[in-house]
């Protein structure tokens, strides 16, 4: 059984609206891991290449980092209120 296939039967096993926001929610979370991934690692390159400006990348990280979590914890919320509805 794929991935796609568990996916599809997750809204059957618990109630429709709970299984929708599970599934919104851990969409959320996934894309924000790869989004401050994707920071991070493009951070390293960065410093690497220029070290004398670690400072102002790593604070420009930060703030990346902190806006793409909020969006993930902004469209969590999003998805439980859709369950409390």
């Amino acid at each position: 059984m794929t991935l796609f296939n568990i996916i599809l039967q997750a809204p059957e096993t618990v109630s429709s609206a709970l299984g929708y926001a599970a599934m919104g929610g851990g969409i959320a979370a996934i894309g924000a891991g790869i989004g401050i991934g994707r920071i991070g690692g493009s951070a390293l390159e960065s410093i690497a290449r220029q070290p004398e400006v670690t400072s102002d990348i790593r604070t420009n990280m930060i703030l990346a980092a902190a806006l793409v979590e909020g969006a993930a914890f902004f469209a969590m919320v999003i998805a439980l209120l859709v369950v409390l509805k």
